[in-house]
């Protein structure tokens, strides 16, 4: 008798083969067959007219602080995500020496907005190590596996203490950051990352590495050749152009790794990812693994009266009498005619150009709703309304605020968006160079909430799209299981198929719908965080034992520590 047997579901095995109707049988937390099954399982799970596919694997994310104290790590655990990469962007918290927390907790507070009160709270610091990194979360159980990469800023901090921002180092320096770097990987960590974005910065500054030499790059390279496995991500702002990409081929030719970076369509640059791509496929040719990651929607970021950001909240009104009111007296005062008037009298009171202009940029500003469209048409945005409306645009993202009993949610993508369409998302996601990425589960608490792209995949792509071609179903499921971990060397999961880990969704498609995000504040210290719930999991399998049924977890624990192996020839 197997232990499961999901019955007569729509299989999708996560190879991009065909979709069929079969049985999947399941023991000792391994896929057992795949097909008919006719032997009996202790526990039967019928799956007639749902999908059943691989547990997703999503490859960035940003949960080294909360995975010390929650063991659910939502919303990636509610979205059917089974095992999850963490340590993205250079930023993370081992190796750490004593004294250092508080340095790394700044800039991970800064990068990926997470409150540094509830990385102060939650975070225990059993480890110095990266070792004891991993010892430590190997010690928890939770409900997905979970897999760490040794972060650059870390490493740098740990080496140079004070000096971390510094670009001068001796040779000596740079042997020692390689050899916790191959520390780390022996370890287990699945791969390095670093930054190179002016974007990413804390008070202290641009993080620790954004403008590290080449030589420093590659004796980093080498520790990971030396480990055998792993992969070297980063966010850039040359996005795969020069002078990066020199340095980037010398690195892969030399070290035999993989490099993943962010690659998306900037309206600056809107051309630019397709060169970035003919080029890499170039490079392939000749063996080289240079691996895009880019999402499956925009990047963008949700104004709010709850969230970091939104048009209103420099105003010199606004910040000296309502922000810090609790929400609903908020919105009773904004709805005061006379505050109104007041507001919208006034100008943004930062002189900082870069947010003068995000707060500002009426065209690709739009109404998230409910359920959220991340593919909103030119007509609905808030420049489009307030031209149609014969008013200022001010007047329309102020009532707009205040909808939902000031709950609502403005979506301003980033990137990804120059033509107000999802077709070069397309095609950047059906490249057969490209990896899915970028979900940043457990980050920008405050203003993004992108944990729920792959559930995005079928709603969307799959099912729903109607301003440009969809995705064929067997597609989108390898993009978010076969071919992320493949990427990361996990060649134990990713498929259904005997032998392979028993990680499993079991999904009704047409019920599966996604829930506008919310803030919540249950973060330790009482932190806040946008969550997105779903419906439509009927049931979420790791290792043979269902932690998810309708949405609501079951209590059991399985999920465990993803150790990276070396590679075998």
């Amino acid at each position: 008798m197997h232990d499961v047997v999901i019955r007569n579901g729509t299989v999708v095995d996560g190879t991009g083969g065909p979709q069929f109707t079969g049985d999947v049988a399941i023991d000792g937390g391994v896929i057992a067959a795949v097909g008919e099954v006719a032997q009996r399982g202790r526990r039967e799970i019928d799956a007639k007219d749902l999908l059943v596919t691989p547990g997703w694997v999503d490859v960035h994310t940003h949960y080294d602080g909360q995975v010390t104290w929650d063991p659910i790590l939502a919303p990636s655990s509610w979205h059917g995500v089974t095992t999850l990469v963490m340590g993205n962007c250079g930023v993370g918290f081992a190796p750490v020496r004593r004294g250092q927390e508080d340095f790394l907790i700044e800039l991970m507070e800064g990068v990926e907005d997470i409150p540094g009160t509830a990385l102060h709270e939650g975070i225990k610091w059993r480890w110095q190590s990266f070792p004891e990194y991993m010892e430590a979360l190997a010690q928890m159980p939770r409900v997905l596996d979970v897999a760490a990469q040794v972060p650059h800023c870390a490493i740098r901090a740990y080496v140079l203490g004070d000096r971390a921002h510094e670009l001068e180092l001796s040779d000596d320096e740079i042997a020692e950051m390689a050899r916790l770097t191959e520390e780390a990987m022996r370890a287990g960590a699945v791969g390095f990352s670093t930054s190179r974005t002016v974007l990413h910065r804390s008070r202290h500054g641009l993080v620790p590495g954004t403008h590290s030499t080449p030589e420093e790059l590659l004796a980093i390279g080498n520790a990971l050749g030396a480990a055998g496995h792993g992969v070297f991500e980063m966010v850039s702002d040359l996005q795969g152009q020069e002078p990066d990409l020199s340095w980037m081929v010398d690195f892969c030719r030399k070290t035999g790794r993989v490099i993943t970076f962010a690659l998306a369509q900037s309206p600056i640059q809107p051309h630019a990812w397709h060169e970035t791509l003919q080029r890499i496929d170039e490079l392939a040719a000749t063996g080289l693994r240079i691996v895009p990651q880019v999402p499956c929607r925009p990047t963008g970021m949700l104004y709010g009266l709850q969230s970091s950001l939104h048009p209103f909240i420099t105003h010199p009104t606004y910040q000296g009498e309502l922000a810090q009111l609790p929400l609903a007296e908020r919105v009773a005062r904004l709805r005061d005619p006379a505050v109104r008037l007041r507001l919208l009298a006034e100008e943004p009171g930062t002189a900082n150009v870069i947010v003068r202009v995000l707060m500002s940029n009426w065209s690709f500003i739009f109404p998230l709703g409910d359920p959220p469209d991340y593919e909103p048409a030119p007509e609905t945005s808030v420049a489009a309304t307030a031209m149609r409306e014969g008013r200022r645009p001010e007047e329309v993202v102020y009532d707009w605020l205040l909808e939902r009993d000031g709950r609502q949610l403005l979506f301003a993508p980033l990137a990804n968006y120059v033509d107000s369409n999802f077709d070069a998302l397309r095609e950047m996601m059906l490249h057969p160079r490209t990896v899915l990425g970028l979900s940043d589960g457990g980050a920008h608490c405050g203003l993004i909430c992108d944990a729920s792209m792959p559930t995005y995949l079928l709603t969307h792509w799959v099912r729903d799209r109607q301003r440009g071609e969809r995705i064929p179903l067997e597609q989108a499921v390898r993009l978010q299981t076969g071919n992320t971990a493949a990427v990361y060397g996990l060649t134990d999961r990713g498929t259904l198929e005997p032998g392979k880990k028993a990680d499993v969704n079991v999904i009704d498609l047409g019920a599966l719908r996604l829930h506008a995000p919310e803030m919540v504040f249950d973060l330790p210290a009482g932190g806040r965080r946008l969550i997105q719930r779903v419906d439509g999991y009927r049931t979420t399998i790791v290792s043979g034992e269902v932690t998810f049924e309708n949405g609501e977890a079951t209590g059991v624990r399985p999920g465990g520590l993803v150790r990276g192996k070396p590679d075998i020839p």
